[in-house]
């Protein structure tokens, strides 16, 4: 199994990566927080990878940090919780947050997840409540941030990026402009989409 990646990033979305390793392109499916953390392109990059295989299928899941791989792996031990959605978990939740929300029981919060709903936010509460402790946190691990590009191009990646984790266009719009209204002049990709999901949150 693959565990790690070294290479060239070739290309970058809010949901995947292509690592070029000695003129192999591997396609690795990510979440929002490992975005942040990446590199500019056709820059030196070292990702940490969760090799899933299904119907013949070998897909990568690419982290930032070993505490994003280690949070994907227990979120895919619940019933009826695959790979793409502990991504969008990773995505709305960082993982301190997600740790303290299922330890605390807070089903509200884990009810925002796209496509969690109270049941299986009770369900990850259930099964991972004394399991969170595993997670073994390092210091200094904070994802990298882009303040300096241009206002319009975030807004466009933030809704773009919503969407894909399974919100409708006229919430993200709505939800983007009361962000808007709570961020200042210097506000990075990452500061709009976790103001945004604050604002999706509460319906």
């Amino acid at each position: 199994m693959i565990a790690s990646l070294s290479g060239t990033l070739s290309s970058k979305t809010p949901q995947e990566a292509v690592i070029s390793v000695q003129g192999v392109g591997y396609q690795v499916f990510i979440a929002l927080s490992t975005y942040f953390t990446l590199p500019d392109i056709n820059s030196a990059v070292q990702i940490y990878v969760s090799t899933h295989i299904r119907n013949d299928t070998i897909q990568l899941f690419g982290f930032g940090t070993t505490e994003e791989k280690q949070a994907f792996s227990l979120l895919t031990t619940i019933t009826g919780v695959g790979p793409k959605l502990a991504l969008s978990a990773l995505s709305t939740l960082s993982v301190p947050a997600l740790c303290a929300a299922i330890e605390s029981g807070d089903v509200e919060i884990l009810g925002s997840i796209p496509g969690v709903g109270k049941k299986s936010a009770s369900r990850m509460v259930l099964e991972l409540k004394d399991k969170t402790n595993r997670i073994i946190f390092s210091e200094g691990q904070q994802p990298s941030t882009a303040p300096n590009e241009p206002i319009n191009f975030l807004q466009e990646e933030a809704s773009s990026a919503l969407i894909n984790l399974g919100y409708r266009a006229p919430e993200v719009k709505k939800a983007i402009n009361l962000a808007m209204t709570k961020l200042d002049d210097t506000y990075a990709l990452e500061d709009l989409i976790r103001t945004t999901l604050k604002e999706l949150a509460k319906g």
